[in-house]
């Protein structure tokens, strides 16, 4: 029996050389050209992430125009390095909502989700897409008995919601837990094939669909203008932000609302059977557990070591943290996958969607989706879309982005700052002692060089990468990933790729050369 902690082992280490998505390698999604020209459309929508396709979907099921331009290729960001679990069961919540936002507006969050599980669900069977889409419990459990009160307020809560529940004592797999509480009929799914058949029932709709087409800029007004990096426009009646960070920030402050979370995962094949369910500890380090099928094998996706961006020191500990608990629990045959994913944590947990600004009544925007995006994302869509329509929706107050709980929320923008401020004015005093001919291949670390702070990283071919370590978006200073061989900013969360350009926001301009 396996106390959920790490599991200590000399097994030798299974870990693929590099981070690969499993979703992403079993996926052969369409490809779309680049926007060439301006356009004009209905609704704008910036971001080919599991929102802005729902978002797409459901426009042009009503009839609507729409045009979705992706920076990149679609579905290559944090949908794709998902969990994939589908519930409405986000970690401990409901204790809180109550105690902070009340019980209405907590049953209110509650409904939410489950309406986009059900959407997902009602999908899936309508239309036959093949997405290994599964009924599962979902559970929460703790392994310390310091925290079976917080299971039990939880059940209370659950109770007072009316919500499917069950407190148990343990669990089929072999953690020595001291409680659980299972949601009922939750479910799981392969994101990336379901979301395929959305991006293609867009195209077949005359939705427009452009990759590589960057947003620059949105022009607010009555008609709003989105300018493209490579000079063009797309004029709208609507703009949907779908790009995980709001990069149109102008009087929101999101990224002082916003707290980025980097969290891990490994496929595993196990050497024990697993049972099935959706797991997840309500401990630190936190632990997630389901199954999945990979090229007709069972294996299980092991998750959690979550960390601040830019914040873990010695990123590939946290995957060989995960493995040795695995190890632990499951027995590790082999470890075919492993991969992070980034995600954003609003103030008071629940997600900021609708208008973009208070009064502002075209541009929306979805984010701090709290690691729970398949229900969320979905959820996002269907009240940007009924914002657009003109559509009542009872769920619109409840994640408004400008709603104001001041318990807890000044608290945490207190903390979060004070820690933002903390590590600007840490970035700035440290001087490094390396420089870039200390590096092996395959190494990267923030060096001295001409005199200056600079990021180096030397690839398996021995070239050197060079950049300037001042992070685009507000100064800070950032710090090579080992685990992921990117730049992360410690302050908002921005990453940066060995050459410096922008893979997450805030940050819109690339790490600049640190020899111009």
């Amino acid at each position: 029996m396996h106390d959920g902690g790490n599991f200590v082992s000399n097994q030798e280490q299974k870990l693929p050389d590099s981070p690969e998505s499993y979703w992403r390698n079993s996926t052969d999604l369409p490809s779309f050209g680049e926007l060439s020209e301006d356009v004009k459309t209905d609704v704008a929508i910036i971001g080919g992430g599991m929102t802005g396709l729902t978002t797409a979907y459901l426009l042009t099921k009503k009839g609507y125009s729409v045009v979705l331009i992706e920076s990149g290729r679609i579905l290559d960001g944090t949908t794709g390095y998902t969990t994939a679990k589908i519930t409405a069961q986000h970690d401990l919540i409901y204790d809180e909502l109550i105690r902070h936002i009340g019980m209405p507006n907590a049953r209110l969050y509650y409904e939410a989700n489950l309406k986009a599980l059900s959407f997902i669900k009602n999908l899936v069977l309508e239309q036959k897409i093949p997405c290994d889409f599964e009924e599962q419990d979902a559970c929460i459990y703790t392994t310390e008995e310091q925290s079976v009160q917080k299971i039990r307020k939880e059940y209370e809560a659950y109770q007072k919601l009316g919500i499917d529940r069950e407190f148990i004592k343990d669990l089929p797999v072999p953690i020595d837990v001291k409680a659980g509480l299972v949601m009922k009929n939750q479910a799981q799914f392969h994101p990336l094939h379901y979301l395929k058949y959305l991006a293609e029932a867009v195209r077949e709709a005359g939705g427009k669909i452009y990759e590589n087409t960057a947003a620059k800029e949105i022009k607010e007004g009555d008609r709003p203008k989105v300018l493209t990096r490579s000079g063009h426009q797309i004029f709208s009646d609507y703009v949907a932000c779908c790009t995980h960070f709001p990069f149109h920030d102008k009087k929101g402050f999101y990224f002082a609302r916003l707290e980025p979370s980097r969290s891990y995962v490994l496929a595993v094949k196990p050497k024990t059977p697993y049972p099935g369910g959706m797991y997840l500890s309500i401990d630190q380090p936190s632990r997630s557990l389901r199954s999945v099928t990979i090229d007709g094998e069972k294996m299980v996706l092991v998750g959690g070591e979550s960390h601040k961006t830019g914040q873990g020191e010695d990123t590939i500990n946290h995957y060989q943290a995960l493995e040795s608990f695995a190890e632990g629990v499951l027995g590790v045959e082999s470890i075919p996958y492993r991969w992070s994913a980034q995600d954003l944590i609003t103030l008071d947990k629940i997600p900021y969607i609708g208008p973009i600004y208070p009064k502002e009544k075209r541009i929306f925007v979805a984010t701090g989706f709290r690691k729970w995006g398949m229900t969320t994302s979905t959820l996002a869509a269907q009240l940007m879309t009924d914002h657009i329509t003109g559509e009542d929706n009872p769920y619109q107050a409840v994640f408004q982005p400008a709603r104001f709980h001041p318990d807890p929320s000044i608290k945490k923008a207190i903390s979060y700052n004070a820690d933002v401020a903390k590590h600007f004015a840490e970035g700035k005093l440290e001087q490094p002692i390396r420089k870039p001919e200390d590096l092996v291949n395959g190494e990267g670390a923030v060096v001295s060089h001409a005199g200056k702070r600079a990021g180096a990283y030397r690839d398996e071919k021995g070239e050197l990468h060079l950049v300037d370590t001042t992070c685009t978006h507000m100064g800070c200073e950032v710090e090579w990933n080992d685990g992921e061989k990117t730049w992360d900013c410690p302050c908002h969360g921005s990453r940066f790729s060995i050459d410096g350009d922008v893979i997450e926001g805030p940050a819109v301009e690339p790490l600049k050369d640190p020899e111009s």
